[in-house]
Formats: structure tokens, C-alpha cells, sequence
């Protein structure tokens, strides 16, 4: 069956799952084999639950007319969603960077949505398999595509690119993020400038913070739309920023008072202004649709837990994120703070010289309480009155209990695995 025809079938359908614990009725089943089950074992099951069809590549769980055999499901599903992508003609708009693509995709689609029938990736779907989900979920009604791409080796941008054809793509930054996949700084920033090769290759256009040297220097030779805090020349000039702990921003003598912690929030803000005011959203829309976005799963939230005030950025971390974190919390004007940090992962041999360099950059810091919570963090710890270094979250958890924190303003932030909201069940 060719890729035109499995296209056909899938559009009698609502929806495509690759999860039978989470199927929908007249949905079509793909069934992709995982590191530790084969997908093609459930192709009964979807079927019994209201699947219309199945993708199976393993011809001893075919089943009858409603199954489609097959080389490969995972190719397969990436060749359907590209055919889709071009089937359905819509802009799309592709992000990727080190640090807030998540928050930055959910400002962008909260802002073309003021305007647009606009579709994003759920949650963080992006990568290979999120990135054809994400495309498969856009349809007819579909005005603007948003598809966030995760990657952590080299030439996976270039590889999720190939399959969502963006016409415009943006670039949060580039960040000390997944330095062992990408084999240091450097791999970060050719593996992500995949985009931009992408986007010039195709005469597209991208979307660049112009006070980022690098986004300056690899776009070269790209349509450009551009933004700026300092450069009055730029397509959106900031006029200001302030963050305390909400960031405020001015632009175009529109004054926006965000939901979003810290000062490294800002051009995520700014990169779905621009966006929004190139497709011809209003001020006073994208006034709207930022202000009315609320932080949620552990990404630059702000909590009050009895009578302390929380900022909860457990999502994720790498040494980027956590240096301007740390730096943000540290210039807020308020008094009794405390930092609890966990430990970042995926740093490969740089690991242990990265978790030290955080703890020197609070080396000064005589009047802010810090744990750091982790085995990176623990071997390098050091005697100081106000710092403390646990191993484990459950040797932290042991001593919080013994804590009384009153009346107190508290940075929380690691990396995913050390789950550091659990924190909150402490306090």
C-alpha cells in the first residue's frame, strides 16, 4: 500500500495514537516497536477498542482488511505526516534551542490563536515520533502549524525538519544542553543551526533576537524578521524589560505584565511578539493572549505555600538554564531567600566541572540559604555556613522535615529526573 493510499484511509479517521492505553474511537493505531515491548503485540487490542485501522510491521499479528502491513511502522508514520504536511499547504512554523522552546511554542500559539486557527505540539512531543504526531494532529480547519523539535545529536533538526517542511523557524538560543550527545558547546550550536540551514536552503524565513551574536551570525544570508532590545532598527524594538519576579514588558507603548518568572523569559515573550505582529496580530491581542498565559507543569511557575513564596522551575535544567536562573533569583529585591538546586543531567564528562562551576557562582552569596541536592552537586561540596549538599532528594527530604521555612522566597530547579517539586510535599 503506498504512502498516498495509507494518506486516504488516514483521513476517514480522527485521530492517530501509538498508545492503546490512550486510544479513541475511529483512530488509526500505529504500532512502533520500543526498547523494551512491540507495539504490533497491542494491534488486536486497538482494534477491539475502536481503532479503524492499524499500521503493523510484523505480518503475525495481521489481523483482517482494517490492518496495514508494513516495512517499518516508524518510517512508515514519518512518511505519512510529511505527505500531510504538503497535502495540507498551511505555514508552519518550526522552533528548537537549548532553553524554553516549550514556554516560547505555548506564547506563540497562545498569540496567533487571538487571530488564527492555530495548532501546536502537545506538551514536549518533539521528536521523532513527536514531530509526525504533532503534524498528523493538523488538519483542514488547521490556519498555522507550531512544531516544537527536541534533539540532542547532531542532524536530528535537519532530520525533523525534512519531515515538517517549516516555513519559518526560530531559534531560542544556544545553551550547555545536552553537551554528551552533542559533543560540547560547539555540537549545540551546529546541531541546532541545522534549522537555519534548512530554512536558507529553502528560501524561507526565520524569526532572530538580534542581541544574540550567534543567531546574528548563523542566520546570515536568511530572510530575516527580527527583534531587538537594544537595536532601534530591528522589524519589534523591547522598549523595556523588568522582571521582579513577573516579567514586564514594553513594546510599541504597549506594556505587557506577564505570568512568567525571570529576566531569561524575555525574549520568549519577544519572539511571540514578533510573531504575532508579522501575521498581523494586534497590540492589543498580543497583549492579551500573553497575559493571559499561566505557567503550568513545574516551568517558571510562582506558588505561595503557606508563607513562603515559590519559584517552581523543576521542568528541566542544564547549566544555561540554571546560571541565569540563579542570577535572576539572586537580583530580585526581597530578603530570606533560599535556593534548592538538583543535580543537571546529560553532561557526559563535563558533568562534574559544570555542577562546579554553579556551585562557585554562589561562592559570595553570604545571605541566601542553598541546598544542593544531588551526586554531581554532593562531589563537589564544599564547607561553607550557609550551603548544604545532600546526595540523595530522600537524605534532603529528611533533613526539610526538620526545617521550619517561614515566611521565606525559594528558587526550586533540576534537572527532570530529580523530580525537585517533591520538595513542595516538605515544606
Amino acid at each position: 500500500m503506498t504512502i498516498n493510499e495509507i494518506h486516504q484511509l488516514f483521513l476517514t479517521c480522527d485521530s492517530v495514537s501509538i498508545d492503546t492505553r490512550k486510544i479513541l474511537p475511529n483512530s488509526l493505531f500505529v504500532a512502533i516497536k520500543g526498547e523494551r515491548f512491540d507495539a504490533n503485540t497491542f494491534a488486536k487490542e486497538a482494534l477491539e477498542k475502536g481503532a479503524a485501522y492499524v499500521i503493523i510491521d510484523n505480518e503475525d499479528y495481521f489481523i483482517d482488511e482494517r490492518t496495514i502491513l508494513v516495512e517499518d511502522s516508524l518510517i512508515t508514520l514519518q512518511k505519512l505526516a510529511s505527505f500531510h504536511r504538503s497535502y495540507l499547504k498551511i505555514p508552519i512554523i518550526a522552533l528548537t534551542g537549548s532553553n524554553g522552546k516549550t514556554t516560547t511554542k505555548e506564547l506563540i500559539h497562545s498569540v496567533l490563536l487571538q487571530k488564527f486557527n492555530t495548532k501546536a505540539t502537545l506538551g514536549n512531543l518533539n521528536n521523532h515520533i513527536g514531530v509526525p504526531l504533532t503534524l498528523l494532529s493538523f488538519n483542514n480547519s488547521t490556519e498555522i502549524g507550531i512544531v516544537e523539535m527536541g534533539a540532542n545529536h547532531q542532524k536530528e533538526i535537519e532530520f525533523l525538519c525534512s519531515i515538517a517542511q517549516p516555513d519559518y523557524g526560530y531559534i531560542t538560543n544556544f545553551g550547555k544542553a545536552h553537551l554528551e550527545g552533542f559533543g560540547g558547546v560547539e555540537g549545540v550550536i551546529k546541531g541546532k543551526s541545522e534549522m537555519y540551514s534548512f530554512l536558507r536552503q529553502h528560501q524561507k524565513t526565520v524569526f532572530v533576537n538580534l542581541d544574540d551574536t550567534i543567531q546574528v551570525e548563523k542566520s546570515f544570508g536568511i530572510q530575516r524578521v527580527s527583534f531587538s532590545q537594544r537595536d532601534k532598527e530591528a522589524n519589534i524594538f523591547i522598549q523595556d524589560v523588568t522582571a521582579n519576579p513577573l516579567v514586564v514588558i514594553t513594546f510599541n507603548s504597549t506594556q505587557i505584565r506577564s505570568h512568567l518568572i525571570g529576566i531569561y523569559n524575555a525574549n520568549n515573550i519577544n519572539a511571540a511578539i514578533t510573531i504575532g505582529h508579522y501575521f498581523g496580530v494586534t497590540d492589543e491581542q498580543i497583549k492579551i493572549a500573553i497575559e493571559s498565559y499561566i505557567p503550568e507543569n513545574n516551568r517558571s511557575q510562582l506558588l505561595t505555600k503557606g508563607t513562603n513564596e515559590i519559584i517552581l522551575d523543576a521542568y528541566n535544567a542544564n547549566p544555561s538554564s540554571m546560571k541565569v536562573a540563579l542570577e535572576n533569583f539572586l537580583q530580585l529585591n526581597k530578603s530570606n531567600k533560599v535556593i534548592v538546586i538538583g543535580d543537571m543531567f546529560e553532561l557526559g564528562e563535563e558533568s562534574l566541572n559544570e555542577h562546579k562551576a554553579i556551585v562557585n557562582q554562589l561562592i559570595n552569596e553570604e545571605d541566601v540559604e542553598c541546598h544542593f541536592v544531588g551526586n554531581d552537586f554532593f562531589l563537589n561540596k564544599i564547607e561553607k555556613e550557609n550551603f548544604h549538599f545532600y546526595s540523595t532528594f530522600e537524605s534532603f527530604s529528611d533533613h526539610l522535615k526538620e526545617l521550619n521555612f517561614d515566611n521565606k522566597i525559594m528558587l526550586i530547579k533540576g534537572s527532570r529526573g530529580m523530580a525537585l517539586e517533591r520538595t513542595l510535599d516538605f515544606l
